[in-house]
């Protein structure tokens, strides 16, 4: 995929994810155009890949629009990633964070400052960046892959619940990072496990209201 293409598509689906295009809304390839100044080209390789994430439906006669969000998928989606990311917790624990140990350190203290300071709109990308980190402190690159793509499917269905978690999810990010600089797989993924549990009760209890 070419820098257009890659352009158009983490735009789109940065919008996706936050709700700012939410599900049912049409995307017609020439609006999308015009926006992004570039060619048909770069959008229909963006909307192609969107399509193979879940995120957009295209139809024949109806053309693409943006997936309806599914309560079920998005709580199947957090129970595979839950695997993923004790299994990237306790190996990346196993290299007490390789070469990301520093990055980890800074991304919590940044990402505690920001919800202390009331920055809302901040946190989600240092919240994904925060468990990407944690997936490349791995060392295993199949790994870090499966576990960026779930990262963004579940984003789509959590990250409005944002407020809800700011103060306990850094607490728990903090804790995670610390057993996995201390070189303690086993701590490092019970932490993981407890945290994203937690965010799937707050899910449920977020879509049952």
């Amino acid at each position: 995929m070419d820098s257009k293409s890659a352009s158009v598509l983490s735009a789109l689906r940065s919008e996706i994810i936050s709700g700012m295009l939410p599900g049912g809304t049409r995307l017609k390839e020439d609006v999308l155009a015009a926006r992004f100044e570039v060619s048909r080209v770069p959008v229909r390789e963006a909307l192609r890949q969107l399509e193979s994430e879940g995120f957009v439906v295209a139809e024949k006669y109806k053309g693409v629009t943006v997936a309806e969000r599914s309560t079920e998928v998005v709580i199947e989606l957090m129970q595979v990633r839950r695997g993923l990311e004790v299994l990237a917790a306790q190996l990346a624990a196993q290299r007490c964070g390789g070469e990301q140990a520093a990055e980890l350190r800074a991304v919590v203290r940044l990402g505690r400052s920001e919800g202390e300071a009331g920055h809302i709109s901040q946190l989600p990308p240092l919240i994904r960046e925060f468990h990407r980190l944690i997936a490349r402190a791995s060392g295993n690159s199949l790994l870090e892959t499966l576990i960026d793509r779930f990262l963004d499917q579940t984003a789509w269905g959590f990250e409005q619940e944002i407020e809800e978690r700011v103060e306990s999810s850094w607490n728990d990010h903090g804790a995670v990072a610390a057993a996995i600089l201390a070189g303690s797989p086993v701590q490092a993924g019970l932490l993981m496990e407890e945290h994203i549990l937690k965010d799937e009760t707050i899910y449920r209890r977020s879509v049952n209201r």
